[in-house]
């Protein structure tokens, strides 16, 4: 094989010949089959288009093959058009479409610092630029304008390593401005997580009322208190007290006054001048002063501990059988629906009887009868994890249902073996001591039973063996009187009831949608085929107690009804339907959700086992792992 370099060939009369002038010299190369090294691919790597940029740049400095001249505030960079045309598509579209800029030498830019322009440049050319506190905000401003992502995506990345309580909320507002997802999340975020400090600082008392709203309706905002929300909002109202007072009622919508230290709240909150000539923030100081004496007997979006405070609503079960004939169980255990965690609490005493009812009080959980004939009543201290026996019913009774009005306990209805009973009893827990007020107007056992709105209401249950009754029956304590009310569209035993938002919530037995009823209107409205509609699976399987073990995939897309004997009760602002008995008698450990608002029924999560008969009540308890996060 020979190899020659450089060689020219010259053509004289047809033939070819050599040219003694241009011959150059020839390696003898011995042949062999191609392995690819007869090829050197070379490369310089980056040196080279850093070298390049390099000259580009000394060539701008000094003016040099320059074909533009940007003008920005009156100061003049001569530039090349190829070269900010090949960072930018800004100045290629402007360079290269036949614009007038692409044929004038001098290009004026307005809307930006000539000193973040020289910035800019210095990135074009270089590749590198110094980002500082004093020019972030115009360098980005600069690289959005001019459509240079990486170098805008380097100013909010250092916005981020910035963040401090004194700043956080300006930055927020800056990438709101600029539609900042990442960084606007962030800010929130470590604004929530600093609030205590954040709401310290100047740039608080200049956000905006919505902004502020914002942050203090928020179940995540950061506090040790919620005597800290009350004060930031009072600092903020009084920093412009003029132009904010007409906000304080709305602001107040959104602190949770009856979560104050009552101390606190009568000597601070009720005597402050603002709150005190503003009427319409009375109703809730009214709200404040019935929880503090009633407590979770008085429920509403401000009565929902944050639970950076260490306290969360958490669904309490107790009880229950299996399957039918099956033994009772002895367990008390609490749901988190926001965590998905199951906890273990003390096991409930004397746990051979069922059929019982349950009831919360203020922020413990009294459990009242059972089979047969029990006249014993307990209550779960839910701060010491202990049960307490009280006193005793004058009455024994089960399948019957407890609820609190105005901060005492009624015991309503039920069997006692032989007959449905009309008989209800009072408990006042000051005085330890069941009395006997008005009977139902209808014996009834395994009715719904809740309060609202001042009253109490019973609704549907088994006046004998063979029917069900439609009857709503609405007790009122300041006549001991009791009155029918508009008829439940079906008649039903083994349901339950709830209220929310002044309206009650009736399910179970084995119902195919939930009732709604409005007692200010005596009005009933049926949500149509509420249990016929797809289940929507938001949550990943339970944590805690084995509850994950059996998960959705046996269930079917949707329920056919709401089960018989099931848990009912209003947690976080929504509510939880758990376990119960279904068409084919059998119990079931799946947790449904209802959302009042969107009239949907979720799949949130299943129990750690099948029940039914069981009792389901909602408390605040104190997380202490929640507390240190």
């Amino acid at each position: 094989m020979v190899l020659i370099l450089g060689r020219r060939l010259n053509r004289e009369n047809g033939g070819v010949r050599d040219s003694p002038a241009t011959k150059r010299k020839v390696f003898e190369m011995e042949s062999k089959p191609l392995t690819g090294h007869e090829v050197f691919d070379f490369s310089s790597g980056s040196s080279h288009a850093e070298s390049i940029l390099q000259t580009f740049n000394e060539f701008r400095e000094s003016r040099l093959f320059t074909d533009v001249i940007i003008c920005v505030e009156g100061r003049e960079f001569p530039c090349h058009r190829a070269v900010l045309s090949a960072c930018s598509s800004y100045f290629r579209a402007m360079f290269c479409n036949d614009h007038r800029e692409s044929r004038e030498m001098l290009v004026e830019i307005n809307g930006i610092f000539a000193e973040a322009m020289d910035c800019f440049l210095q990135y074009v050319y270089t590749g590198k630029v110094k980002i500082t506190t004093d020019n972030v905000q115009y360098l980005f401003e600069t690289s959005s304008l001019f459509q240079t992502g990486v170098l805008r995506d380097a100013c909010a990345k250092f916005l981020e390593e910035q963040l401090d309580p004194c700043n956080c909320l300006g930055i927020q507002i800056f990438a709101d401005t600029h539609s900042l997802k990442t960084l606007f999340t962030k800010c929130r975020n470590f604004a929530q997580q600093t609030f205590e400090v954040v709401s310290q600082h100047e740039e608080f008392l200049e956000l905006g009322k919505d902004e502020l709203i914002d942050y203090v309706s928020s179940d995540e905002l950061v506090v040790s208190k919620e005597e800290m929300v009350f004060e930031a909002v009072m600092r903020w109202v009084y920093h412009h007290v003029e132009v904010r007072r007409p906000m304080l009622p709305e602001l107040m919508l959104h602190v949770r006054l009856p979560l104050l230290h009552p101390n606190y709240f009568v000597q601070t909150v009720e005597v402050d001048q603002l709150i005190q000539n503003s009427p319409d923030c009375y109703q809730l100081l009214h709200e404040a002063r019935r929880y503090h004496i009633l407590g979770n007997e008085m429920m509403s979006p401000r009565t929902r501990p944050r639970r950076s405070t260490g306290y969360s609503e958490v669904i309490v079960v107790v009880g229950g059988c299996e399957r039918v004939g099956g033994f009772n169980l002895p367990y008390t255990e609490c749901y988190d629906p926001v965590t998905g965690e199951w906890k273990s609490l003390a096991k409930l005493p004397e746990f051979t009887k069922s059929e019982y009812a349950v009831c919360s009080l203020r922020n413990d959980v009294l459990v009242s009868g059972g089979r047969i004939n029990s006249r014993d009543v307990w209550i779960y201290n839910s701060q010491l994890n202990i049960w307490i026996r009280v006193a005793s019913l004058n009455k024994g009774r089960w399948r019957h249902k407890m609820a609190v009005l105005l901060g005492k306990v009624y015991v309503v209805g039920g069997y006692d073996g032989q007959n449905r009973l009309s008989s209800v009893e009072c408990y006042d827990s000051f005085s330890n001591r069941w009395t006997e007020v008005a009977p139902l107007k209808e014996a009834v056992s395994s009715p719904a039973v809740t309060s609202c709105m001042s009253k109490l209401f019973v609704i549907g249950g088994g006046p004998d063996d063979n029917t069900c009754s439609d009857k709503v029956q609405c007790y009122d304590p300041d006549s001991n009187t009791w009155l029918l009310r508009a008829s439940i569209p079906i008649a039903k035993r083994c349901i339950t009831a709830v209220s929310l938002n002044n309206l009650i919530y009736v399910a179970g037995g084995l119902t195919k949608a939930i009732y709604c009823y409005d007692p200010a209107e005596d009005y009933w409205i049926n949500v149509q085929n509420t249990f016929s509609r797809q289940l929507h699976i938001t949550a990943p399987p339970p944590t805690g107690l084995g509850g994950g073990l059996r998960w959705w995939e046996s269930r079917g897309p949707c329920q056919a009804s709401c089960a018989e004997n099931c848990g009912m009760t209003v947690c976080n602002g929504k509510i939880f339907i758990l376990g119960g008995r279904g068409e084919n008698g059998e119990a079931t450990d799946t947790i449904l959700c209802y959302d009042p608002a969107t009239s949907i029924i979720t799949g949130v999560a299943a129990m750690p086992r099948p029940v039914s008969y069981h009792g389901c009540v909602t408390i605040h308890r104190f997380n202490e792992k929640a507390c240190k996060r």
